[in-house]
């Protein structure tokens, strides 16, 4: 693609991208829309690109420690052990995307939402997360300590295997969700109604800390069968 094309308006489209070259787009344009791009391992840490669209690009091991990324976009993209460390996520918007095993500790993501994602083993660790929000994503072994999700609606959310502690679930209704074997030391769920959530794997420890909680008929059944009780 003639450079005069690459760094026009329009969407950047199958393009090897580094450093440089994002630089370069950066200075062209401050919001800039990439398609099929290939950003994988680049260090892109520490550039503002906040308002920029990522759609179907590749950032496997990508960099972007404390880069400002507030309102971006990322549709469809694939960005296995990404690092956001850091970085600046506020607003920003992911769909239908795959970012197993990303990094985003101390990150900003303020009013952030994931939606029809893989956040599998992700680490959000320390993050500032008031208001994000998960939508039909897997955060199985996620790293999500100290988070809360107070009075929210959470929708086909799979925590399995999660760290949730000191998690603030108060109010929250789970629909067709997954708490199985997670570790929720700590964590408060009163007024939660967990009717529609997986509880498997539940310790007699854990059990105390959903007093005050809704839970079905069948639920505890389940419930006291895992923990070694005959219900006749």
């Amino acid at each position: 693609m003639p450079m005069d094309d690459l760094f026009s308006d329009r969407a950047i489209r199958d393009q090897p991208l580094a450093r440089a070259d994002v630089e370069r787009l950066r200075a062209a344009s401050p919001h800039q829309h990439l398609v099929d791009c290939d950003l994988e391992e680049a260090d892109l840490s520490g550039l503002d690109l906040s308002g920029w669209t990522f759609e179907r690009c590749s950032l496997r091991r990508t960099d972007l420690s404390g880069a400002k990324l507030e309102e971006t976009q990322w549709l469809s993209c694939r960005g296995a052990f990404a690092q956001f460390t850091g970085a600046q996520l506020g607003e920003a918007r992911f769909t239908a995307s795959d970012f197993n095993n990303c990094v985003l500790r101390r990150a900003v993501l303020t009013a952030a939402k994931f939606e029809r994602c893989k956040l599998t083993g992700a680490d959000l660790s320390d993050a500032r997360t008031i208001d994000i929000r998960f939508e039909e994503t897997l955060l199985i072994n996620a790293r999500l300590p100290g988070i809360s999700f107070r009075k929210q609606r959470l929708v086909k959310v799979d925590l399995s295997q999660a760290d949730l502690r000191e998690g603030d679930f108060r109010a929250t209704q789970f629909e067709d969700c997954s708490l199985r074997d997670a570790n929720m030391a700590g964590s408060r769920f009163d007024d939660a109604d967990l009717r529609g959530a997986d509880l498997g794997g539940l310790r007699l420890f854990d059990a105390t800390l959903f007093r005050g909680a809704t839970i079905s008929r069948e639920q505890a059944g389940q419930l006291l069968g895992e923990l070694g009780l005959k219900v006749r």
